[in-house]
Parts: structure tokens; sequence; C-alpha cells
């Protein structure tokens, strides 16, 4: 097995393995969509966040001042999802991203969920969409 090439790949493995607050099933309704029924009626996204910072200090301290209170990140997505409507489920996402990490300089990595439950196609699905992953970058152009 050959072993990474740089140190950058070790962060990697090192995000992927660390704390992270975990919001789940996230249900908005917004008007998001290239169709046109899609932006006059609107339609329920399902959203799921991960957010990987050090959870140490707020595990010994107990003190919500040390962490992130999942309610900030609720409002970040709620205000997006049912904000400025987007073409494209990607763009959604990825704005949830950028405005988490501008918001919580503390977080290292995030990945954001956002799926459509209603969507015309010839079969039975729970829902379509995107999955994101981001990591910050020293150049913040997230």
């Amino acid at each position: 097995m050959q072993k990474p090439s740089s140190g950058a790949r070790m962060d990697v493995v090192a995000i992927a393995k660390g704390d992270k607050l975990i919001l789940r099933g996230l249900k908005l309704h917004g008007y998001h969509g290239v169709k046109p029924e899609e932006r006059t009626l609107g339609q329920k996204f399902l959203v799921d966040v991960d957010a990987w910072l050090d959870l140490r200090q707020a595990g010994k301290s107990d003190c919500l001042s040390d962490t992130i209170s999942y309610t900030d990140i609720y409002r970040i997505v709620e205000e997006i999802v049912e904000g400025p409507a987007q073409n494209l489920l990607e763009s959604v996402a990825q704005r949830i991203a950028s405005a988490t990490f501008t918001k919580h300089p503390q977080i290292s990595a995030i990945r954001v969920k956002v799926g459509k439950p209603h969507v015309a196609v010839p079969g039975s699905v729970d829902y379509l969409g995107v999955e994101i992953l981001r990591y910050r970058s020293v150049d913040a152009s997230n």
C-alpha cells in the first residue's frame, strides 16, 4: 500500500474521522429549480449537514460557548433554502457551505446534502439530490 504523497491527504483522513456536529432531516420549503412550476409553487427540500470541528473543549467544559449551536447552522440552512431561488441544488448546497464557513471559522470541513423528495421521474424514489464536501482553504475561496 502506497503512503499519501502529501500532508494534505493526511488532513483529509483526519477530518473524516474527527469530531463533527450533525444535523439530519431538515425539512424546508423553497422555490429552487429550473422548471417554472418549481419557481411558482415551490416544494419541500431535505437537508443534512455535517460540520467538522474540534469538540474536545466543549466535551470537557459542558459550555455552549465552546462549540457551535445547532440552531446557528439550522438558521443558515433555513435562510438559504427559504431565500432567493436558485436553479440548481448544487448552488443551494454551495451557498450553505460558504455561509457556514463565513460565520463559523472554527469549522474545518462541511458536508451538505440537499434533496428533493417530490420530483417528476418515471419511478418511485425517496428523493433525488446532491451532496458536497468542502474543506476550509487558507485563501478562503470556498
